[in-house]
């Protein structure tokens, strides 16, 4: 009997291990999000409306735009931006979950003055980035144009958009 009882148990154990195999990873793949040019936006300087740089633009003006913003991209050229829109002007805020490199956020007034500037947010950060004042537009950018450009609070934008 106690030989059965063995025999038994070695069977089962082994019959256990074979019905327990590794089923092979099943990996998503997401569509590469790529740019859409949807207009044009010139950086002016405050006192004397000289062009600080001209770049290509998406636009989020929708929920989903706006709340997906530039997430799930693994970069953005330099001549590129991407310009929320909001309804109104209030405060905002604005955090890097999902966004896999290095942005400058602009916050600009419902005038098109720069009011506020986050530079140099990091990828994944989900640390709130806002915009101190009550704004209508925010434009994101590569990390380093702010600076590269010498933009001030109190430059201006101007935009077109493709229709």
């Amino acid at each position: 009997m106690r030989n059965t009882s063995l025999f038994l148990a070695v069977f089962i154990s082994i019959f256990a291990l074979k019905g327990c195999k590794e089923e092979p990873k099943k990996t998503v793949k997401t569509p590469e999000v790529v740019f859409e040019k949807e207009g044009e936006l010139s950086l002016l300087k405050q006192d004397s409306d000289s062009l600080i740089a001209k770049i290509d633009i998406e636009i989020a003006e929708n929920e989903y735009e706006t709340q997906t913003g530039l997430m799930y991209r693994k970069s953005m050229q330099a001549d590129r931006g991407m310009l929320f829109i909001f309804e109104d002007e209030r405060m905002h805020s604005f955090y890097m979950k999902n966004t896999q490199f290095p942005l400058d956020l602009i916050f600009i007034r419902s005038d098109t003055t720069i009011a506020s500037i986050q530079e140099n947010a990091q990828p994944f950060d989900e640390s709130p980035l806002p915009s101190h004042v009550p704004v209508k537009y925010v434009l994101e950018v590569n990390a380093g144009l702010v600076k590269q450009w010498q933009l001030e609070v109190g430059d201006k934008i101007h935009f077109t958009q493709n229709k």
